[in-house]
């Protein structure tokens, strides 16, 4: 581990150990114990894991100061491009007949935001994220940007920990276990991308997105989007985000062309 992050944890830590600390900690503390049972590892320093799991939300909140660096985000950076390399290195390995074209698409549904969190609900890892009190009555745990993130964060605090062999057996065993299958699974599809592909193999303009209304409250709201394909027809589409209408949209004129 770097001098430096050392020293960035170690600055969390002294919070940690504070009077500032909320009772709930050493509960938060004594269930990581769980969390590492569940996908068979202990770590050396435990504080890489505290810190791979402590949401920059909550450092903010009971930190109160923006500038304080966040290890979380740090380590999901690093753990990022962990995550890419092995999933790019076993995939080259276990498919040594398939085109690169094939491989990226493979790959980029796995190191996915859904992927991702799909796995770390299979590890419960939003019941151990430590949220701030905000974060957590908004659905942080929930949240598939945040459930993702953390699963990179503790790729990185693996890695860190006890090296790369380390975290490739971690994602081996937990990210890529199944994986042809669940690449294959509808919310992993990328609609949107067919479309796009089949309306310029076919020489025609691209699809046009519309977002024509919205439903539901501000903390619940359900989107609606139309897609144009051309002057030929329309279809609609909806999701508790643009993007998911979007997907929707495109999934049905997909539908409705056979492909």
């Amino acid at each position: 581990m770097s001098i430096k992050l050392q020293k960035m944890i170690a600055q969390i830590l002294e919070y940690f150990n504070g009077k500032g600390m909320p009772e709930a900690y050493p509960k938060w503390e004594k269930s990581l114990s769980q969390l590492q049972k569940r996908f068979d590892y202990n770590f050396n320093d435990l504080t890489l894991l505290k810190a791979a799991l402590t949401h920059k939300s909550y450092l903010r909140r009971h930190f109160n100061d923006h500038k304080i660096p966040s290890p979380f985000e740090r380590m999901e950076f690093l753990g990022d491009s962990i995550l890419g390399f092995v999933v790019a290195k076993e995939l080259f390995t276990r498919h040594p007949n398939e085109q690169e074209g094939k491989l990226s698409k493979l790959k980029s549904k796995i190191v996915s935001e859904t992927y991702l969190t799909l796995k770390a609900n299979n590890l419960d890892l939003g019941k151990y994220l430590l949220l701030s009190a905000e974060e957590a009555a908004s659905g942080g745990a929930q949240k598939p940007s945040i459930l993702s993130d953390s699963m990179e964060a503790l790729i990185c605090a693996i890695y860190l920990d006890s090296g790369i062999a380390a975290a490739t057996r971690f994602i081996k065993n937990h990210i890529l276990a199944n994986y042809e299958q669940i690449v294959t699974r509808d919310e992993l599809v990328n609609y949107k991308s067919i479309l796009q592909e089949y309306m310029q193999g076919h020489n025609q303009e691209p699809p046009i997105y519309e977002t024509i209304g919205e439903e539901g409250p501000e903390h619940h709201k359900l989107f609606i989007v139309k897609v144009h394909i051309g002057n030929k027809f329309s279809c609609t589409g909806k999701g508790n985000t643009k993007k998911a209408a979007h997907q929707e949209a495109a999934k049905a004129a997909c539908q409705k062309l056979g492909i």
